[in-house]
């Protein structure tokens, strides 16, 4: 269950109990969950207690309790746990590498985004300035991701940035006065231009917005040490383990595999785009994609038979672990605005 499913279950909950009578709310449009904080337990919590507890006329531990059975009828929530003065502890039922890597390979570059439009509307206007462009229009995709309807405005827009980022806005100019620049990231300190699209929107992106970005030739380079190379390498390398796999006869099923920091990390993909929607910050999305990248290396060298082995269940297991690293890394890149190519 993703954070996305998860809000709206908890959403669901509350719902149920409006209508059986136990309490007297609106239902509201969103819930927060996130991970447990200091004194918390589980894999998330949500403190939509303490949100209802006025309204309600309750206290925020009674509401709690009153959404705890409906949260536990869920399919999917192991246990539910109260802590504080009304905090939601909820924790999932284990999920199988088998599962995993399948509901991955079903939603493809898609894995993590929201079923659909959730109601918000977001507006992003950013000054006169190519990084602050650029991290609007990728938090902007990054949004849309999770069902949120964005507009995008700039107090300036250079031409170029289409041309070479291929960065877009909706409108230029002055913002009203309600609505004042609310993406500013930290300005480069060159001109990202020569980089040429996706190592420029990579340099943009990747530090947080607060850190000052280099704009040198290290993103050019394909070694290593240049974390864009990386990912792009380990999403090339899960397509050629796909296409050398059909070569020597046998397709991706899902199975058991022993992998547990690159199942995590998969695992934890919805999380992280939810994250970088609500905080507006695509760099979270890109240092995720790192991540991936260098937990999937050295896995992607054992998905293939060696030497005289014929494939078996655990190839096949492997493939479709590859497969589901590809179609995360390959999504991701997309939502940055920065091409994964099947060859590197």
């Amino acid at each position: 269950m993703t954070p996305v499913e998860l809000s709206r279950t908890v959403l669901h909950a509350v719902r149920r109990a409006v209508d059986a009578g136990e309490l007297s709310v609106a239902v509201p449009e969103r819930a927060v969950v996130a991970p447990p904080g200091p004194g918390g337990c589980g894999d998330y919590a949500t403190g939509i207690a303490l949100k209802l507890a006025r309204p309600a006329g309750q206290s925020p531990r009674r509401v709690a309790e009153v959404l705890r059975p409906h949260l536990l009828d869920v399919d999917g929530i192991a246990d539910v746990v109260l802590t504080g003065p009304g905090f939601l502890n909820i924790s999932l039922h284990d999920v199988t590498s088998a599962a995993l890597v399948a509901e991955i390979l079903r939603r493809g570059t898609r894995y993590g985004y929201a079923d659909g439009p959730d109601g918000r509307i977001v507006q992003l206007h950013c000054p006169y300035d190519p990084r602050a462009v650029v991290v609007a229009e990728a938090a902007a995709r990054v949004l849309r991701s999770q069902g949120a309807l964005v507009r995008v405005t700039a107090e300036g827009f250079d031409p170029a940035w289409t041309e070479v980022l291929g960065v877009r806005v909706d409108a230029v100019g002055p913002a009203p006065a309600e609505l004042p620049v609310n993406v500013r990231p930290v300005p480069a300190p060159a001109d990202p231009l020569p980089l040429g699209r996706d190592a420029g929107r990579w340099a943009l992106l990747h530090p947080a917005a607060h850190d000052r970005p280099r704009t040198g030739d290290e993103h050019l380079v394909q070694r290593e040490g240049n974390p864009l190379f990386r990912v792009r390498y380990a999403h090339a390398r899960a397509r050629a383990a796909r296409r050398n796999a059909a070569d020597l006869g046998f397709a991706a099923e899902p199975g058991a595999v022993t992998e547990p920091e690159l199942l995590a990390a998969l695992a934890d993909h919805p999380r992280v785009l939810a994250a970088a929607a609500d905080h507006r910050a695509p760099d979270r999305l890109a240092r995720h994609l790192v991540a991936v990248a260098d937990a999937a290396l050295p896995f992607l060298l054992t998905v293939l038979p060696r030497g005289g082995e014929k494939p078996s269940a655990a190839h096949r297991a492997r493939l479709a672990l590859a497969e589901a690293v590809g179609a995360v890394l390959a999504g991701g890149l997309s939502l940055l605005g920065i091409d994964a190519p099947d060859h590197l």
